[in-house]
Formats: C-alpha cells, structure tokens, sequence
C-alpha cells in the first residue's frame, strides 16, 4: 500500500496530512504544502485540485519545492520526452514525433485519430480531449500497436502533457 505525507512547513515540518493507496483523493488541510515524502508506492500530485494545472509524477523519496510552482525531488531526473504518434495500426501511416506538451492534435499535426503510437522517452498523459481534458492515460516508455494498448476505447486523441519524472 502506498503512503504520501504532505507538509505544511518547508524541511518536513509543521503539520501534516498523510494518506494512503486506498485514498482516491487527498490535499493538504491547509491548503498549504512547502515539502512532501512519499514512503511507498507512486503518486501524481497534481498543481490545483479537481485533477487540474501541471502534474508530478512521484515515487519513494522527499520532495522539497524548488519554485513557487514546481518541486523536485531530492535526486532529481534528467530524462528527456519523446513520443511518436501514427495515424493508423501497428505504427503505420503518418507519423509525427513531439517532445513538448500538445494541447491540441488535431490542430497542431491534423490527426483525427491516434491508433498506435510509442513512447521513446519518459513518461506521458494522454488526454482524450484538447486543452487536457476528459479520459487521461498514462503512457509509459514502450510501443503501443492499437489504441486498446493504452486502455482506450476508441481512438479519440486530444491533447498530450509530459509528465516530470522524479525519482
């Protein structure tokens, strides 16, 4: 079972909420949080509630902030991003790369649909909607032949976010 404790004060002080693998969501009582350790398991902690703003992707280990906005574990990740995405089965048709976040497929490389792609480097959220909305799968580093791969139900793309890597 995992287990992340949030800290109001900076250096894993002051008060604390902890929570658990069983728990589907948990923020700070305070609203506060200036460090975090992750006993066990891997959370995404998310920059503004309602699943909503940058993700992190953390696993065992403290986290102090280093920005306002931003936190970085005490081993920091160096890992780069890259994704390739095709237009149809079995890494065929027409094939784009992207190593930034997208917030529109459609738009940006005129895909209506993805049906396979790979994940070169990193680790991704695919959203089923622009703007990162709607469904989200978390795509790590392998191929993904069909759409199912992922865990989709069909192949509706809309947007893609990298996501930091801390271990």
């Amino acid at each position: 079972m995992g287990k992340i404790t949030f800290y109001e004060d900076r250096g894993f002080r002051a008060a604390a909420t902890s929570a658990a693998a069983t728990a589907p969501t948990c923020s700070p009582t305070s609203g506060r949080c200036n460090s975090i350790r992750v006993d066990s398991g891997c959370w995404m902690l998310y920059e503004r509630p309602n699943y909503q703003g940058h993700q992190y992707f953390l696993r065992r280990g403290d986290y102090p902030p280093t920005t306002s906005s931003g936190w970085a574990s005490t081993t920091p990740s160096t890992s780069s991003h890259r994704l390739r995405l095709y237009e149809r089965e079995d890494h065929k048709g027409l094939m784009v790369e992207l190593s930034e976040d997208c917030s529109c497929i459609q738009d940006r490389f005129h895909l209506n649909e993805v049906r396979s792609l790979h994940v070169l480097e990193g680790c991704w959220v695919l959203y089923e909607m622009p703007n990162y909305c709607g469904r989200q799968y978390l795509l790590r580093p392998q191929e993904y032949r069909r759409y199912h791969d992922w865990g989709a139900m069909d192949a509706k793309a809309g947007s893609l976010r990298r996501v930091v890597d801390l271990y």
